[in-house]
């Protein structure tokens, strides 16, 4: 497989979000898209980037921008994840990892000297097209959500 760059098409896929509900990306087509992959529900970092979409969320709609999050973790977990804090917007749940490998997230990390297998938390901004616009990797929590803000209003005034 590829490696993902602006430009490429976003790999579809089909996955299990809260609610009970269901996510294709293709059905999507029309809006620009916000897809962040993020290690594990109710972690610290990943529920600090989950709460600055969930504050920013308004932005990101007023540019007709749907923003969607992605783990392997469980629905059942997601469904608690959102109703803890609160989250506005859909979380799939990649179980099985295979959204995962498609777009290059599932990574060996290391912590403390031990290797293990994991998310690397990326950020996919797609365009209207489901081309990839931009991508952030090896986020960092603090302002990332208001670096994927700053891309989409320069590419709004470049357009």
């Amino acid at each position: 497989m590829s490696e993902l760059i602006p430009g490429s098409l976003a790999p579809d896929f089909t996955l299990p979000t809260d609610n009970g509900g269901e996510i294709t990306l293709s059905s999507l087509r029309g809006r620009k898209i916000v897809l962040f992959f993020y290690p594990k529900d109710d972690t610290p970092g990943c529920t600090a980037e989950s709460c600055d979409f969930r504050d920013k969320l308004p932005q990101f709609e007023s540019m007709n921008v749907k923003v969607l999050g992605i783990s392997k973790c469980n629905v059942k977990k997601h469904d608690r994840f959102k109703s803890k804090y609160e989250l506005n917007f859909p979380l799939a749940s990649d179980e099985f990892g295979n959204t995962c490998e498609k777009y290059g997230v599932w990574k060996e990390k290391s912590m403390y000297g031990r290797k293990y297998m994991g998310i690397e938390r990326s950020t996919f901004l797609i365009d209207e097209n489901g081309r990839i616009a931009a991508l952030w990797r090896k986020v960092s929590v603090p302002g990332h959500v208001e670096s994927v803000l700053a891309a989409l209003q320069d590419q709004a005034e470049a357009a």
